[in-house]
């Protein structure tokens, strides 16, 4: 099996594609000689890469604990055609600073990561260092990348401790600067076609978009209550081509082998402008 993810090697994608991978040799319960995971330069790519057969699964980080959903990938996924998420994988995540040995935190001008990783160290940045530009890179192993790239010392990343192949002297500092120390994304595993959803599953994903008209979103909801299916998160998103327009993006628990389930999404289809199976998993 091959899983596309956000590259490169070492980034927290890489983590939770190396994770899947095993997950699936163990469910086939047999060693396969071309397993491999594979490093793409952004997310369109990644899940580009199952809809052209390069990659026969995708890794998608879809909400973090302290930053929500990730929008991007909400987007994508509900763009996608014929991908499904078939499981989920919650990894914790641990931001640590990493910078050249020797060199003092007031002298360090440029700071590079993902954006998320960024937004979810502000307080420390802030506090040690309210000076440094803050540069947005595609993944944290990129900005790794681009701060080793400054032998002076005055650039420095924020990625995990579990971070390899340092060099030109740069340490990973051994506090973690999360605001939040208790942090963790939420990554799902996609592939294309319906045969690849499982035949059972702890809880379904699905998008639905409401008619922009009152009480369209109560009475969602109220399809949902009435099979008594408890919600595990809802995400609101613009409808990029309609104004005004919103689409709800919703993890319930339950079995999508179950007729009542089946019903319910079939119930949502008739009463809202779109609904859509986004995926069906358990949890790890």
């Amino acid at each position: 099996m091959k899983i596309a993810f956000l590259g490169p090697e070492g980034s927290y994608s890489h983590l939770a594609a190396k994770a899947f991978l095993e997950s699936e040799k163990r469910a086939q319960n047999e060693g396969r000689g071309w397993d491999e995971c594979i490093p793409f330069r952004n997310f369109s790519e990644v899940l580009a890469a199952v809809g052209s057969g390069k990659a026969d699964a995708a890794v998608l980080p879809i909400e973090n604990s302290l930053q929500g959903g990730v929008s991007q990938n909400l987007d994508l996924l509900q763009s996608a055609d014929n991908v499904y998420a078939v499981k989920e994988y919650v990894l914790p995540i641990e931001h640590h600073l990493i910078y050249k040995e020797g060199v003092k935190l007031s002298e360090i001008g440029r700071v590079y990561s993902h954006r998320q990783a960024l937004d979810q160290c502000v307080e420390y940045l802030d506090r040690e260092l309210p000076f440094a530009s803050l540069r947005e890179t595609e993944s944290t192993a990129f900005g790794l990348t681009k701060a080793m790239e400054d032998e002076s010392g005055k650039s420095a990343a924020i990625a995990g401790a579990h971070t390899l192949h340092l060099r030109n002297g740069f340490v990973v500092g051994k506090e973690c600067i999360s605001d939040e120390k208790r942090n963790f994304t939420h990554f799902l595993l996609v592939k294309k076609g319906e045969e690849a959803l499982p035949t059972h599953s702890e809880r379904v994903f699905f998008s639905a978009a409401c008619p922009h008209r009152k009480r369209s979103l109560l009475a969602l909801l109220q399809i949902i209550a009435d099979y008594d299916i408890n919600m595990t998160k809802i995400e609101s998103r613009p409808v990029k081509d309609q104004p005004g327009h919103f689409r709800f993006f919703i993890e319930a628990e339950c079995d999508i082998a179950s007729p009542e389930v089946l019903e319910m999404l079939a119930a949502i289809r008739a009463s809202t402008l779109e609904c859509k199976l986004l995926g069906a998993y358990s949890c790890n």
